[in-house]
């Protein structure tokens, strides 16, 4: 008799989407037909990757169970199982809630899982994925957990602490990818920054980009999540002298008023933020920074806020997205600060924070116009081709649309010239 088919559903970000892409190499090996959301068959097992971070993604999960298991009680699936951060944050309360589920396992419990599904007890983790993104790009994942216990975040009570990869492994990963026709590198952790401080207490994030960039056949890296607090600043000079590393650096920098930064547990003030981000510049001309900025924080006024603003303003991020602080269960300020700002201004904040940033980005865009920019095609839609330059990583950052004037093809490299900017897309031209 045939195995079934397990359809893996994935939520949330994309360190998620890389133990899926795990998970789906570890039943292929055990010899099933495995496949990454794709619509329901009758019969299919399915397998939810589920988010656990705030409020909203959390409500997601929850829901994508219940739709599989309404799908399951009308026998248009055969079992429903969950892994992933919420369920290794919430398991014992979610059996009790949802007891028709088939299985619950916690974010790193891979081997377990297959083992359950596939009635194999010799189930090895391996580094080996199937790539679930278009194939010319991917997430390498090059560490796990966080030490820094933001008062905000519950992270660190989901993943553990910070554990880095082995460099040879990630090297390894690389060369694997490249093999299988990847060019470009989102390098991505819950803290850059850290990397190597828990194999022998030294930075060695520069070190580690450097010989990525030496891999035959990596086109672009690019970086995500580095913690400003202890950061390397040797990776700018990496980033400044190899070609292949993108001028792009993503750092979540939370909020710019002292006492609101002291409160979160940032361990870093405006100014040092400052003297950062104009370090970073100029060791990097041309240097695109994204960062996370967060509003309604227990004890944020009026003027808390505008200091805020005031430093969007001086900054000019070139990427930026914000949320509204969401208190999350046994953190740090969950336990210590009252959540008092009503929801309405967190929101009313958040709305003017955002609209200072779509202004601040259709002038940055304006500046591209007439220039023509290295640009590497995602996909084909009915009147344009999409593409992305160094400076936009995939589904965050701005596209640009490129007329249908020749043949393109998705996953190569072409020269687009900038006819137009919109505040979060470029229209282009080839030439």
């Amino acid at each position: 008799m045939p195995r079934k088919r397990i359809n893996i559903i994935t939520l949330g970000c994309s360190k998620n989407l890389v133990d899926t892409e795990r998970v789906l190499s570890m039943l292929m090996h055990a010899g099933y037909k495995a496949v990454h959301q794709e619509p329901v068959k009758k019969g299919d097992i399915i397998v939810i990757n589920t988010c656990g971070f705030i409020g909203d993604a959390k409500e997601e999960s929850i829901n994508t169970i219940l739709e599989y298991l309404q799908c399951k009680e009308n026998g248009d699936i055969d079992r429903v199982y969950v892994m992933g951060c919420l369920s290794q944050r919430y398991r014992a309360e979610l059996e009790h809630e949802l007891p028709d589920v088939d299985g619950w396992y916690g974010k790193f419990s891979f081997t377990e899982l297959v083992s359950d599904l596939s009635g194999c007890s010799n189930v090895t983790l391996t580094p080996e994925r199937v790539i679930t993104t278009p194939p010319h790009y991917t997430y390498l994942k090059i560490a796990e957990g966080c030490n820094r216990f933001c008062a905000f975040c519950a992270i660190p009570l989901i993943t553990g602490r910070f554990k880095s990869r082995p460099e040879s492994e990630l090297i390894d990963e690389v060369r694997m990818l490249v093999d299988k026709g990847v060019k470009e590198f989102n390098v991505i952790a819950q803290d850059l920054s850290s990397y190597g401080l828990d194999i022998d207490g030294s930075m060695k994030l520069p070190e580690l980009i450097d010989r990525i960039a030496d891999v035959n056949g990596v086109e672009w890296i690019r970086l995500h999540y580095a913690y400003p607090a202890q950061f390397p600043i040797d990776i700018m000079d990496v980033m400044a002298s190899r070609t292949n590393v993108c001028n792009y650096m993503d750092i979540a920098l939370q909020h710019a008023s002292d006492s609101i930064l002291k409160k979160m547990r940032r361990h870093i003030t405006q100014e040092e933020t400052r003297r950062l981000i104009g370090e970073m510049r100029r060791r990097v001309p041309g240097l695109h920074l994204r960062t996370t900025l967060m509003t309604g924080f227990p004890g944020e006024g009026e003027q808390e806020f505008e200091e805020l603003m005031q430093f969007v303003r001086d900054m000019r991020f070139e990427r930026m997205g914000a949320f509204a602080y969401c208190e999350e269960n046994d953190t740090y300020a969950a336990r210590n600060y009252e959540d008092t700002i009503p929801q309405e201004i967190k929101q009313a904040r958040l709305d003017r924070l955002m609209s200072l940033q779509e202004q601040i980005s259709l002038e940055l865009q304006q500046e591209k116009v007439g220039r023509t920019l290295r640009t590497i095609i995602d996909r084909e839609e009915d009147d344009y081709y999409i593409g992305r330059t160094e400076w936009d990583s995939p589904e965050v950052d701005p596209e640009i649309l490129i007329k249908k004037s020749v043949r393109l093809t998705p996953g190569e490299f072409y020269d687009v010239h900038i006819d137009e900017a919109l505040p979060f897309e470029l229209i282009g031209t080839i030439r």
